[in-house]
């Protein structure tokens, strides 16, 4: 097994391209290790709609970066206190739903390190009723991830206020929140350390050698220049973040000094489908301009606003302002 070196990176729609490309595009005879650490960000699962998953108001507000990755699962807040490991090798038809075959390694570094870790249900690494770790994986032509994540110091208020979390996964549990449910490893641990001292020691136990000596996969410039390739083309796209989700129906509804506004949008692959606007309010113009003029854009507040700023929103709705509107539109909660 190699290790490849991501030099540092700390772009999400980079490391993931980083990650992809060694899976599509590196010898297969041999297999590698990658970790990652992501600047604040939510990574969604593949089949997820972006929309429902996240907070949007609170990631806009706070830069938090929006991308989806290949394999399936939940999305996951990443930032600077996470740290995110990937094994790549070959599918030998028995690996893929294993994931104890790839966490062991992880899970055993962790014994060493005084975090009795243990894997869990389908996915996680839990220490008690903790989770520390969650994994994925992906399998194409032969070929196959898996990947999780080692919350080390990860802020969880902003676990907490960045998802939005479906109260269905609560339902069988004691616990009624994400705050609650996890744990940071710094937290369970005897000695202080840095991540990226967590790193080498990981390193250092999963290759049974000094850090230094660890072998290397060392990226060519010809293979920097495919990933910011696959980066363009896929993770820094929001048809690929956003237009991937799944069509869904979004009832938004507030009442205004002008009356109640009630809102019914179908929003299919990140845009808006259809739209209608119900209420109590008093407007002179015909609110069908405005739904008219919103169909097949895209569901993302920079879009809307545009959309709608040719429109004297006063006219259509009374006393309400533009802003009030938009925010209706993206009402969270």
């Amino acid at each position: 097994m190699l290790f490849i070196d991501n030099q540092g990176i700390h772009d999400p729609a980079i490391n993931l391209a980083i990650e992809e490309y060694a899976l599509r595009h590196l010898p297969m005879e041999e297999s590698y290790l990658l970790f990652y650490i992501n600047r604040p960000s939510i990574i969604i699962g593949k089949h997820q709609n972006t929309i429902e998953e996240i907070n949007q108001e609170y990631c806009k507000n706070n830069n938090v970066q929006v991308v989806r990755r290949l394999s399936g699962g939940g999305a996951v807040y990443h930032d600077l206190g996470n740290l995110n490991f990937s094994f790549i090798t070959k599918d030998d038809g028995q690996s893929f739903h294993n994931f104890l075959k790839f966490t062991q390694p992880v899970i055993d570094a962790l014994h060493q390190m005084g975090v009795n870790a243990e894997m869990t249900g389908r996915n996680d690494l839990q220490v008690g009723e903790q989770k520390i770790s969650g994994n994925a994986q992906f399998s194409t032509r032969g070929r196959m991830f898996s990947h999780g994540t080692l919350m080390f110091n990860l802020n969880l208020d902003d676990v907490q206020a960045s998802l939005r979390v479906n109260p269905e996964k609560f339902k069988s549990k004691s616990t009624k929140s994400v705050r609650s449910r996890v744990a940071n490893i710094s937290d369970l641990m005897e000695v202080t350390m840095t991540i990226e001292e967590f790193r080498s020691e990981l390193l250092r136990s999963i290759f049974d050698m000094d850090p230094i000596d660890v072998p290397q996969y060392h990226l060519t410039d010809k293979d920097w220049e495919k990933i910011h390739e696959i980066s363009k083309e896929h993770y820094q796209n929001w048809e690929w973040n956003y237009g991937n989700s799944p069509e869904s129906n979004v009832k938004h509804t507030k009442k205004f000094p002008a009356g109640i506004i009630d809102l019914r949008m179908n929003i299919s692959e990140g845009r808006i489908h259809d739209i209608k606007i119900y209420g109590d309010f008093f407007g002179v113009g015909d609110v069908a301009d405005i739904e008219n003029t919103l169909r097949d854009k895209r569901y993302e507040e920079a879009e809307v606003r545009e959309t709608l700023e040719k429109f004297e929103i006063q006219h259509y709705f009374g006393n309400i302002e533009l802003d009030d509107f938009i925010g209706l539109v993206f009402l969270e909660g």
